[in-house]
């Protein structure tokens, strides 16, 4: 019993290390790779002095932040200071837990995955607001509250998002979402769920606080935002934790509306086997749009934004609910079991 144990606990304790690892490696170059393709869409060259076509930037990078000194404002909370990026982070690589990247390759195969994954994705608010808070600066201030009305009302569209899948699959694990959508590109819910899957996606945009949603960040007014006080290796951790949000947007998009691991082509051949090689692609897909949305479109106005989440994603979630439930009980087309 004892040996089992320790072998549970060591088993888990590499696939701990193997996602975390996997996460930072990803995330630093996720930056190169950003700076990349926003320099090619804006005719420049991007990062390509530090090692062979730049590949080292990512390194270079890291060891600025982490060599830089972290400087508390005067009169800050020093603690809430300090934990404040902590909060943002471990809520970021939480959600992984529950990630299937293939058939049983999920650390916690939870029944309620969706509702956890919900969970952690909301707790990453307090984050913004402590940051905010402790660093005892109006801008950072500013730029919290702003962000966290931000965050909120788009995790209402994401959360009601969410619903439509469980409607469509019938569970709240993960893996089993997936399972649902076997069978070729025809059997995905982002057909019967295309509205949900647009504003899912949108909204995740809107969560990270990336453009064109980064009005918590708007250095034309408010300098940086909520992190605005931050250097060294406590900035680091913010701009970890958004990057992680980034790609587990991305990873749970691809998850929910595009069949995850399965393959688009239906058959027995090579190319239609079900692998992680189709989970990365798929996610790889919606990180380049994140990309994109930065290189092309200007920063919303804040009612912008709002009127967006309140007036338009919010209803249009709750009626394509209830067209989803519908299309299940009458059995409208091909996505039900």
């Amino acid at each position: 019993m004892i040996e089992t144990l320790k072998f549970l606990i060591f088993d888990n304790l590499i696939y701990i290390l193997a996602i975390v690892i996997g996460v930072i490696l990803t995330v630093a170059y996720l930056t190169y790779f950003e700076r990349k393709v926003i320099a090619f869409m804006h005719a420049r060259m991007g990062p390509n002095r530090v090692g062979p076509w730049g590949l080292l930037q990512p390194f270079a990078d890291v060891l600025k932040l982490l060599t830089k000194e972290i400087i508390f404002p005067k009169n800050a909370n020093k603690f809430l200071f300090l934990i404040a990026p902590i909060i943002t982070l471990a809520t970021a690589f939480a959600a992984w837990a529950v990630v299937p990247f293939q058939d049983g390759w999920v650390l916690a195969d939870i029944n309620a995955g969706l509702v956890y994954v919900l969970a952690m994705t909301s707790l990453g608010v307090y984050g913004v607001i402590i940051a905010g808070w402790a660093s005892n600066s109006k801008y950072a201030l500013l730029g919290a509250l702003r962000s966290a009305a931000q965050i909120v009302s788009y995790e209402i569209a994401m959360g009601f998002a969410l619903v439509g899948v469980l409607v469509a699959a019938g569970t709240l694990n993960l893996s089993d979402i997936v399972r649902a959508q076997e069978g070729g590109i025809v059997n995905w819910y982002v057909w019967p769920l295309f509205p949900l899957f647009i504003i899912y996606y949108i909204s995740g945009v809107a969560e990270t606080n990336r453009a064109p949603f980064d009005v918590a960040e708007g250095e034309s007014e408010i300098v940086a935002g909520f992190h605005v006080e931050y250097s060294g290796a406590a900035f680091a951790l913010f701009f970890l934790g958004e990057y992680a949000n980034m790609i587990i947007i991305s990873a749970l998009t691809a998850i929910m509306f595009l069949g995850g691991w399965f393959s688009p082509f239906p058959g027995d051949s090579w190319i239609a086997q079900p692998s992680i090689f189709w989970f990365l692609a798929k996610t790889s897909i919606f990180l380049y749009a994140f990309f994109w949305f930065r290189a092309s479109l200007p920063r919303y106005r804040y009612d912008q934004i709002m009127r967006l989440g309140w007036k338009v994603f919010i209803p249009i979630t709750i009626v394509w609910i209830m067209v989803v439930a519908v299309m299940k009980v009458y059995h409208i087309g091909p996505w039900w079991n």
